[in-house]
């Protein structure tokens, strides 16, 4: 082989090679991202629902039942269960006093990975992996593969229609864990 034969070659493999590391994250089975967002609390002055470093301020540390804020209901909730990864946690819909709605996510442990999303699923946690992501609301991006975090739920959702809660690989259409939202009786 000629000389320019062979840097052409090598030129090549490195582009392949740093698509495979883009496309497939493999970094991201050895990097963990903690999360420890508090409870949501409305502020006072705008009535708006805020998290940790808005107006408005948190209450309290995270999981700190003393520090629960005022006129906090849980609306539903449920633990995570695995799916193509080991997943634990517990999730759960909660309400502040002004009528805002947060997905809380507490004690999450998965794997971490590329394009993480937090799907709010038609489909009853029970159901098989691919239906999961028929019909849902993205409520974001994946904060955080460990630890508590919120995620606003917008006020036109009808929350009758959603039965659970999954963190889904959107770039590898794979779920990591998923949790039943079932209702609790009056809130909490």
């Amino acid at each position: 082989m000629t000389r320019p034969t062979l840097l052409i070659g090598a030129a090549v493999a490195a582009i392949v090679i740093t698509a495979g590391v883009y496309w497939f994250g493999p970094q991201h089975l050895f990097l963990d991202e903690r999360v420890n967002e508090a409870l949501p609390t409305a502020a006072v002055e705008t009535g708006r629902g805020t998290t940790p470093g808005e107006t408005g301020g948190v209450i309290g540390r995270a999981g700190d039942d003393e520090a629960r804020p005022a006129g906090l209901s849980t609306l539903s909730m449920g633990e995570f269960r695995s799916l193509e990864h080991e997943t634990s946690g517990v999730a759960s819909v909660v309400e502040l006093e002004d009528g805002s709605r947060f997905l809380r996510i507490e004690n999450l442990d998965t794997s971490s990975g590329p394009d993480l999303r937090v799907y709010l699923s038609a489909a009853p946690a029970n159901s098989p992996e691919d239906a999961l992501d028929d019909a849902f609301i993205d409520l974001g991006g994946l904060k955080g593969n460990q630890g508590n975090q919120n995620y606003a739920i917008p006020s036109s959702v009808n929350l009758n229609d959603f039965e659970s809660v999954s963190i889904w690989c959107r770039r590898f259409s794979a779920g990591f864990g998923v949790a039943p939202l079932t209702a609790l009786q009056n809130g909490s």
